[in-house]
């Protein structure tokens, strides 16, 4: 029984990431497919929208490697969690940030 456990310890982090990442990946190219893709009016806008996916993994791991230093949470759990929640907030700030209004200052 401690054999079975130990390996859903393992491999659900990996099966629920995995499933983020699927996600996203097919609903950027569901908005590929249909040209539906945020555009801004700027380039530095364009810039920040298109980096926003990545900053959210960098961000994730950060977060996760921070909360290993104060928790028992395993380094290699945290690694496999941080990136993973931190790609779909970042898809959801991109998500967000690309149906707000675009202003020149």
């Amino acid at each position: 029984m401690n054999y079975i456990l130990d390996m859903a310890r393992i491999l659900l982090p990996i099966i629920i990431v995995g499933g983020i990442a699927v996600f996203v990946i097919l609903r950027m190219k569901y908005k590929y497919e249909n040209g539906t893709l945020g555009k801004k009016k700027t380039k530095s806008s364009q810039n920040l929208l298109d980096s926003l996916i990545p900053l959210g993994m960098m961000i994730g791991l950060v977060f996760a490697i921070v909360l290993n230093m104060f928790t028992t949470v395993s380094l290699l759990s945290a690694i496999t969690w941080g990136p993973g929640l931190g790609l779909l907030a970042g898809y959801l700030a991109y998500e967000q940030y690309s149906k707000s209004d675009s202003y020149s200052y």
